[in-house]
Order: structure tokens, then sequence, then C-alpha cells
């Protein structure tokens, strides 16, 4: 039965026009109205989904037709056609960069097109941005046009006038709504590091910055629901693989908290009882038949990891008694022997892979990875800046789709995987739930 939702993907002419901070607005204002609102994360990313997670109220799932597969992103979005008002697909870069691009997404599963343009720096020529961005691709449907970092009531009516009448007006945001608060003590903005956006969980004020984004935006926007878009049933892959009567233990902490809540729930669906334990907090490793190391940010707490002796050595228990074990880009970092952040700072971590690893100022890997492991096929992504000297020889080795430069090694001893490789579980459910088997 085809199920039908007012949907937008959010889109716009290059990276930091503010995709995020509108898609976050638009999300906690359309929820604050009693909306029941679905965002979802175009290609990899785990920053921007826990701050969409926060202004919907409701967990964040990734849609990439390459990474996940046509299917994968077809159930999700029919899933959420029926349970939501209104379904927002923040887009990827700009909307016709990349392969596959947002433009594809939004051609493929008939999803319309709102531009989101920096209007900062230009008046009519708005208007000519937003033609282009309209016409470039028949098959792609440009929606509307909302105006971002505006300087004025009066900038925001030549950007509006300089629009082609078939684009609808979503309104605007004001450059001085983002730098401050009312009292001029708090900035707007979402605050940044080298991987993206902070964490979520590392900001107290977090939901006060959406609720005063979603009132700058209620302030110039109707908040007009766009139209219904139709979307197809399709069935989600499944494990073959069971992991019934399995534990998995998952660390979560501010050091591993790139998860994608599809992997979870991949390894639910197979049966397993996830629990999750904190490195930082002093937890003790659960008793469990396997453990998951995700990324996140080891490099930013050495000392606090490198004091957990009891961790590093439960650890070495764990993957001596042939137990699984998947260690995944900082995982893969705290994995090994020892760790330098950027200033030079070193300090031993757990010591399961022999090798060493720095972070440094320049992004040392970046790109869409599918490697073959003896388990199967597995498809995910890499993004990070550290050089790592590892004393192994790999598994396997991931190649890049567009033929990009980034090709990380996959490590195993005994039944630990690790490497740089963000995995995308959806992309194999079977290969991955064999993963966190003996």
């Amino acid at each position: 039965m085809i199920r039908a939702c007012p949907a937008l993907l959010v889109s716009a002419p290059a990276s930091g026009q503010g995709k995020t901070s509108v898609t976050a607005a638009l999300a906690r204002a359309h929820a604050r109205l009693g909306r029941r609102v679905r965002v979802f994360k175009t290609g990899p990313d785990f920053l921007d989904p826990m701050i969409l997670a926060r202004a919907s109220g409701a967990p964040v799932y990734q849609l990439d037709a390459w990474m996940g597969g046509e299917d994968d992103v077809r159930a999700r979005l029919y899933e959420a056609a029926g349970e939501a008002d209104l379904i927002l697909v923040e887009g990827v870069m700009g909307l016709f960069d990349g392969s596959p691009s947002s433009a594809d997404l939004a051609a493929r599963f008939g999803l319309p097109v709102l531009a989101v343009i920096d209007g900062s720096a230009m008046a009519q020529t708005f208007g000519a941005l937003a033609h282009g961005l309209a016409t470039y691709r028949h098959d792609v449907t440009v929606h509307g046009v909302l105006a971002n970092r505006v300087g004025s009531d009066y900038h925001a009516k030549l950007l509006r006038e300089s629009l082609p009448p078939n684009l609808t007006w979503h309104g605007h945001l004001r450059r001085s709504a983002l730098a401050r608060d009312p009292s001029g003590a708090k900035p707007f903005t979402l605050p940044e590091r080298h991987l993206g956006l902070v964490s979520a969980d590392e900001l107290a004020d977090l939901d006060d910055r959406l609720d005063a984004l979603a009132d700058a935006l209620a302030e110039h926007s109707d908040l007009a629901l766009p139209p219904p878009v139709p979307f197809a049933p399709v069935t989600h892959a499944s494990a073959g693989a069971s992991l019934n009567g399995k534990r998995i233990a998952v660390a979560r902490d501010a050091a591993f908290a790139f998860i994608y809540p599809a992997n979870v729930d991949v390894l639910r669906q197979a049966g397993a009882e996830v629990v999750y334990f904190s490195p930082l907090a002093g937890d003790a490793l659960p008793a469990c038949d396997a453990v998951w190391l995700p990324g996140g940010y080891p490099e930013l707490h050495l000392d606090t990891l490198a004091a957990r002796t009891d961790l590093r050595a439960a650890l070495h228990a764990h993957v001596d008694t042939g137990r699984p074990l998947l260690a995944e880009c900082g995982g893969l970092l705290y994995a090994l022997d020892a760790l330098s952040d950027r200033e030079g700072h070193g300090a031993a971590m757990a010591g399961l892979l022999r090798g060493t690893a720095a972070m440094q100022t320049r992004m040392a890997a970046l790109g869409m990875q599918g490697v073959a492991l003896p388990e199967g096929e597995l498809r995910g992504h890499s993004f990070h800046y550290a050089r790592a000297a590892i004393d192994a020889e790999p598994l396997a080795m991931a190649t890049n789709p567009n033929g990009g430069p980034t090709s990380e090694a996959v490590y195993r001893r005994q039944r630990m995987t690790a490497s740089f490789v963000h995995f995308y579980f959806p992309s194999n459910p079977d290969a991955a739930a064999r993963l966190f088997l003996p």
C-alpha cells in the first residue's frame, strides 16, 4: 500500500550554507507545533544526526543509495511515512555534488528540494542562483528556497523578489539572530571541531540553541507543510546468521560516540542483546560474548583511557580467548599500543593490535569504502585525521567506489576485526552479524 507524507530534501549550492542549522530549526519548529517529524541524513555522517535527533525528538537514520542500497532507503522512507506528519532529509555537500549526490536521491525517490542559500553577500543574484539550481536537472524538483544569514528585512525583500515565480519562498533566518541570543550572551550557531559539529551530548545548552533557531525561523516563515510525496513499500534485508543468546557490549561515550542507529537495529533484529558501557566513566567491561568499539574522539581523552588498565586487561582476556571484537576508526586507535594528539601528547592505549597512531592537522582519509571479508562484503566509509603505523598484515583492503585515493586496511587477530572503516551493517546484515560470532 502506498503511503503519502509531506517531505523535503534540504540542500544547498555548497557546503557551509547552513543546511544543518536550517534542518534543525525546521524540525524543532514543526515539532513544537505538535507535528510528528522524522529526519534523515544523506550519506555517512554521525554528528549532524545527533543534533537533528535532539531537534526532532526521534532517531535520525542515514539514507545512502550506495552504502545501504536503494531498498534500504525506500524502506526507511516508507516506514517514516506511516508515522510522520513531515519528513525532512538533510543533503550532503552541494545539491549536485558527489556520486550518488543529493540530487540523485531526490530524483530517485521523488523528494522535492528546499534550497538553503546563504544570502549574506548578494541581492538579485540570489534569484539567479536559485533559478540555476531549479533548472540544472529536469528530474529534480526544487520546490522552494530559504535564505540564510540575511542582514535585514529589506535584504530579505530583495532576495524574495529576485526569485522566479515557480519557486516558493520558505522564509529566512537573520544573520543577527544566528550570531547571538537576545541577551547577546550565547551564539545560536552550532560549534564545530575537526570531524564536524561538536557532539550533541557535549552541548549542555543544545536545546536552548535549537529553540532559539526555531524561534528565529518561525518569525520569518509560515512553516507551511509541503505537498505529500508517495512512498512505495519494500522489505528490509535481514541477517541469516543468528545472534540469539549473544550479548554484545558496545562502548558508548564521548570517546566512542559514532554509532549508526541502524547498526544497532541489525544486531537486535538478529537476536543479540546489546548493552552499553562507558570507558570514560570507569565502567567495567560487561559480561558479554562480543565487544564493539565504535569510532569517536579517543584523542581528546588520552589520559583517561590510558588510566583504564583494568579495561585493557579485560579486553586482552576477551580477545585471547577467541571472542569477537570489532574496532572501528576511533576504536582502532584505542586498540593500538599508543596514540598521540595533534599537540604531540601521547598515551598508552589498549595494545590489542601492535602499532601506534598520531593525529594530524590535515585530513588523512575520506571516502566510501567497500571491503570483501570472509564473512561477506560490507560497505561503509572512512573519515579521519590519524596516521597509523600498524605492525600486522591486512586481512583485506577496502576500495573506493568513486575511484578516490582512500583504501583502508582491515586487520584481524583471532576474532578481533579492526579498521578505520565505519561499517554500515544494513549493507549486508548477514556479514555484519557474523563479525560478532566466534
